[in-house]
């Protein structure tokens, strides 16, 4: 979520028009809609690995990765957002109201960024755990290495596992899971605006 201003109420219908109409990715709550804000050079290359990285992991099975154009609609809360990857296992279900809208996410992963940090760790995730499809729930430092994993337990409880540099993070999916080399995923980042201002290398 960011800070711009918001639109005024609009129905579900009036919000899939304006995406139509401005060809401009938002999320929707409750009438409200903003639209996504673009990431740094460091957050875009971070997400390129990790979907590489993954794409290549799931490979031909029955789970598959979807980038950030993918929409995901949250049931019981009306939540329509967009994740910077989404695994979806089996089938995809679509949301009666928006078919371009996939309601069974099995994990989500978010590039952290200043602008979103406190959504992405906070509501949105909140949203995210009603998701009864939804086993792994993942945040990304851009800036450092740094993965933490939020795993569903059987007794629907989250288990939160932080994974640094030379670690390897598991991601479950369910009945499978994928494991993620934290140093692929920072591999040929640019550098950082605090590294060009003060001339490091």
């Amino acid at each position: 979520m960011t800070s711009a201003a918001r639109l005024p109420l609009l129905s579900y219908a009036e919000y899939l028009a304006l995406e139509r109409e401005t060809d401009v990715r938002h999320e929707f709550l409750r009438g409200e809609a903003w639209a996504m804000a673009g990431g740094t050079p460091r957050h875009s290359k971070v997400k390129l690995n990790l979907l590489a990285l993954v794409d290549g992991r799931l490979g031909a099975g029955p789970c598959q990765a979807y980038d950030s154009d993918l929409k995901l609609r949250v049931d019981s809360t009306g939540l329509a957002t967009y994740a910077d990857l989404a695994i979806v296992c089996g089938p995809i279900r679509r949301d009666a109201e928006d078919r371009n809208a996939v309601t069974n996410p099995s994990a989500v992963f978010e590039v952290l960024s200043p602008s979103t940090e406190r959504w992405d760790r906070g509501a949105k995730f909140h949203h995210m755990q009603t998701v009864g499809s939804l086993r792994s729930y993942v945040l990304i430092s851009p800036d450092e290495p740094r993965v933490e994993v939020f795993t569903r337990l059987e007794d629907g409880t989250w288990r939160l596992s932080s994974h640094g540099a030379g670690e390897v993070a598991t991601v479950e999916l369910g009945e499978a899971e994928i494991r993620v080399e934290v140093d692929a995923l920072y591999r040929n980042l640019p550098e950082d605006d605090a590294d060009q201002a003060s001339g490091r290398s």
